[in-house]
């Protein structure tokens, strides 16, 4: 294993299944990973904290690096810096629209006092601050506020989860780790393999990928992408400056919130389609008959109803790559709830490891420098993604990989310490470009990947929402 990475070696680990489980190597023999690991230049540690958030960045973006080198057979080719990775990690705070930086989280969303501590609450969709509202007989914020001075955390908690709202006590590590769900996020390896039985599978597929240009690597891949707010839309993101055609498909009238939407909507199209009717169901299987990826990132079992169970897909077309993600995993009583990265730092004990006290002796909850677990757990979802197309194109069979943003929760919390506070000044300057597009004149990070020594770029604008046909270029 690379000493570059030293304190995320599971995260690779993670990967081999992909390439040294059932069958042979990419490449006929058993491949080795860890000698694929990309080194990376620039600081070790610049957040700060008590958590080491930049070797789970690093070793998030690595994993994508270590898999795109075996599927190219050219070791370091690509390979990632901490400046990439940093500026990587909070894309949405360098984004800028014609000059304006974009909106943070919504005036309800975020931490509450309550009658014995702290609930964090989300409520950026509208959807979601209606039933924040419902569920606690409000319809001010002051009224909020109010309510939730006569409840305990937990109370509050499951009042809003009953409603279908989204909100998390804030929890001591402690406190998570002897709850069930914790118990249960601490299972399992941070990716999931499902891979599909050659002998029963029938005909194989092989992957045929373009060379014209090695910094696109997955040119001609068809990455069908149905997933929303930040974790899966960045995998994709990244899919689709690596060459692929990406078309995300997002139900009406319940619309992506825009400055979220352009920050990830790079090198993609965005259609809509509704599935719950024939003309919807229709579009979506012309779209599943050709896909190479199919990515989801809605809460587990959402998506079932529509066949869109990794297992049913895969049964259907075995060449498939199907790579899932969720906020809670598959296990537990909270597995098919909503989520989102500031709810799970909430949750996990995250936001009471981070919490500080005023001049006034009164402390309140923190959170992570960035938004690490969402973008940590789409760097795996590409990774997973890339890891899967590489085994079709070796054995003609595809598999199913899961990722969770809990999962990546406890992965950031087995890695050991590597720094305290007072290092948010080593924070290395950002790679940023420039684009047009419908929106306005755009400011960006750049992809965190060098390819040949050089940064990779986006090749087109986020287009307008909703505005592509649901078919395949």
């Amino acid at each position: 294993m690379s000493k570059a990475f030293d304190g995320v070696p599971q995260l690779f680990r993670n990967l081999e299944p992909a390439f040294v489980g059932p069958g042979p190597g990419v490449d006929g023999a058993e491949p080795a990973l860890g000698d694929a690991l990309p080194p990376w230049s620039g600081p070790r540690s610049w957040w700060g904290g008590p958590l080491d958030v930049e070797g789970l960045a690093l070793g998030a973006v690595g994993a994508v690096a270590a898999v795109l080198n075996l599927l190219a057979g050219a070791p370091g080719r690509f390979r990632t810096t901490a400046a990439l990775t940093a500026g990587a990690f909070d894309s949405s705070g360098h984004l800028q629209i014609n000059g304006r930086k974009i909106q943070g989280f919504a005036p309800l969303s975020g931490f509450r006092r309550t009658q014995d501590g702290w609930i964090r609450l989300h409520a950026n969709y509208p959807h979601h601050e209606q039933r924040l509202m419902q569920a606690l007989g409000a319809r001010t914020a002051d009224g909020l506020a109010a309510a939730l001075r006569t409840m305990t955390s937990l109370e509050a908690e499951a009042a809003i989860q009953s409603q279908g709202g989204v909100a998390a006590a804030v929890r001591s590590r402690n406190e998570w780790l002897e709850s069930g769900m914790g118990r249960a996020a601490a299972a399992g390896p941070w990716i999931d393999w499902t891979f599909v039985d050659g002998e029963t599978a029938g005909a194989r597929h092989s992957l045929q990928l373009p060379t014209e240009d090695p910094r696109r690597p997955l040119g001609g891949v068809r990455v069908l992408d149905l997933t929303r707010v930040i974790a899966g839309p960045v995998s994709t993101r990244l899919l689709g400056a690596l060459g692929a055609d990406v078309l995300r498909i997002d139900p009406p009238r319940l619309p992506e919130i825009t400055d979220q939407f352009v920050d990830t909507g790079f090198d993609k199209r965005s259609a809509e389609a509704s599935l719950t009717t024939a003309a919807g169901r229709h579009q979506l299987d012309q779209l599943l008959e050709t896909a190479d990826v199919v990515i989801t990132g809605y809460r587990r079992g959402s998506l079932d109803r529509f066949g869109l169970e990794p297992a049913v897909l895969l049964a259907s077309r075995p060449e498939l790559a199907v790579v899932s993600l969720d906020a809670w995993g598959g296990m537990g009583s909270w597995s098919g709830l909503r989520g989102f990265d500031s709810i799970v730092q909430a949750a996990t004990g995250v936001a009471h490891l981070y919490g500080t006290e005023n001049h006034d002796g009164e402390w309140r909850p923190g959170a992570l420098p960035v938004q690490a677990l969402d973008h940590a757990t789409g760097y795996g979802v590409a990774a997973a993604a890339i890891a899967l197309l590489a085994r079709r194109r070796q054995t003609g069979l595809g598999g199913g990989a899961r990722l969770s943003l809990v999962r990546t929760a406890e992965e950031l919390f087995a890695l050991p310490a590597v720094h305290s506070k007072g290092m948010a000044s080593l924070l290395p300057e950002p790679e940023l470009g420039t684009m047009a597009s419908t929106y306005g004149e755009l400011r960006y990070a750049l992809p965190p990947l060098l390819v040949a020594g050089r940064p990779l770029g986006y090749t087109a604008p986020p287009v307008p929402y909703g505005s592509s046909a649901p078919a395949w270029i």
